[in-house]
């Protein structure tokens, strides 16, 4: 152990946050156990980078601690694992995730590890890289004292991304995702090594189940800048390996620009997958989405935008109509014709997607079904079939008023008939 960083730490953190350090480190006190502040927090803190998620590691129980802590905090138990020896504590404006220390023991590669309890060294040793296996303690005999067995500050100060043995990669995959993600956030290197170590162990991705590197590119999703994370794996042909035809580029950063320029940030990562995927064919999305346990209803996201995309020639059309545009795209998603009007090649297209975006799906009939009884309009059918041939009139600025659609109904409806012909409604 070496450098006592706590009143850095207490200073880098929130008044709230470093008051919570402090009861933890009290309550473990207590509890005879020996509780450490460990990884992401520690590298941002010596980066000056924001970062307040906590993650308390504890050798001893981290379950009982974190009972204890929410007895004395307004903290809510948001999840534990006995397993694994984890929890996860809530609060107004921020987590805490609170873990046993443990080693770890990977019965093939690829596969979840087995768990059992350890100490802080093993705990540190298992994980992705030297900047993020560092930790301070909070017990009294080393309290403040950075334990960095991996010398990882002095990575930080290199700048380097260095994995923590030979087999890291062939261990856990992911964690050639992870490497460029960290590489391009915050614009460090790959340290020689650990270079050569990632190119090597590429195919062993296939080793890794598809939902763990579906949760991989949501988190290069939710970066500030995933276009360069992306480019950097199609440099590498690891985006390839993902799916042989996807792409990265100066074309896919541009889009992924204007995707943020447009849409709030909750819809963000569904519209960054649909413009990844725009080049591939609707049976390789649908592979892809199988491959990786896309969830259903970002799935019918993905091919709504794929089947928009064959309609682009059509809906390039000078004269097409605003209820043609309508009756093209009305059961379509929202967000995959935002994903069309930013990918698209065609700027008549774009125009007549954004038309509809904007405009022609707010549009319908003032008219009500009651209305149309009160009309003469039996129930049944006939109503749906009034109100579809209104709303299509309406979309061509053929009925603008209340009076203008009356009179349409009256005019095109046939009188009714005893032999019980009630009403035949135009088509639409």
């Amino acid at each position: 152990m070496h450098d006592n960083l706590i009143q850095q730490a207490l200073q880098y953190l929130p008044h709230q946050l470093a008051e919570l350090v402090t009861s933890v480190k009290s309550q473990a006190d207590c509890l005879g156990q020996k509780a450490y502040l460990v990884g992401g927090i520690i590298r941002d803190m010596l980066l000056d980078c924001p970062n307040f998620d906590l993650d308390i590691v504890v050798e001893g129980d981290a379950i009982i601690l974190a009972q204890e802590i929410a007895k004395t905090t307004e903290a809510k138990t948001l999840a534990s694992h006995s397993r694994f020896g984890t929890a996860k504590l809530g609060y107004k404006s921020f987590i805490i995730d609170l873990s046993t220390a443990r080693r770890e023991i990977y019965p093939k590669q690829g596969a979840l590890p087995l768990v059992t309890p350890g100490t802080i060294e093993e705990d540190l040793a298992r994980r992705d890289f030297t900047i993020n296996s560092m930790a301070i303690c909070l017990s009294p005999c080393h309290y403040g004292e950075l334990l960095d067995p991996f010398d990882g500050k002095e990575d930080l100060e290199q700048r380097l991304i260095r994995i923590l043995h030979p087999q890291s990669f062939q261990d856990d995959a992911t964690r050639i995702l992870r490497a460029i993600r960290y590489e391009q956030r915050l614009d460090f290197r790959l340290e020689k090594e650990t270079s050569r170590l990632l190119k090597q162990d590429i195919p062993m991705l296939d080793t890794i189940s598809g939902d763990r590197i579906r949760h991989e590119l949501e988190l290069i999703f939710r970066e500030k800048y995933p276009e360069k994370i992306l480019n950097s794996l199609d440099k590498l042909n690891v985006l390839q390996y993902l799916n042989p035809h996807l792409k990265a580029g100066r074309r896919l950063a541009n889009n992924f620009n204007k995707a943020r320029l447009l849409v709030s940030a909750n819809q963000l990562l569904s519209l960054y997958l649909c413009l990844l995927i725009y080049p591939l064919e609707e049976k390789d999305t649908e592979q892809f989405a199988r491959r990786f346990k896309i969830p259903a209803k970002q799935t019918r996201l993905l091919l709504d935008t794929l089947r928009i995309k064959k309609q682009i020639t059509l809906l390039s059309d000078p004269c097409m109509k605003n209820s043609e545009i309508y009756s093209l795209l009305c059961n379509y998603t929202p967000l995959s014709i935002q994903a069309n009007i930013i990918a698209s090649n065609s700027e008549r297209a774009r125009g007549n997607l954004n038309l509809y975006l904007r405009k022609l799906r707010h549009i319908k009939p003032v008219l009500t079904g009651e209305a149309l009884q009160k009309l003469g309009i039996p129930i049944g059918p006939e109503i749906g079939k009034t109100l579809q041939f209104l709303l299509k009139e309406k979309l061509d600025d053929k009925a603008k008023t209340r009076q203008q659609e009356e009179r349409l109904v009256l005019s095109t409806a046939k009188p009714c008939r005893k032999e019980g012909n009630n009403f035949h409604p135009p088509v639409a």
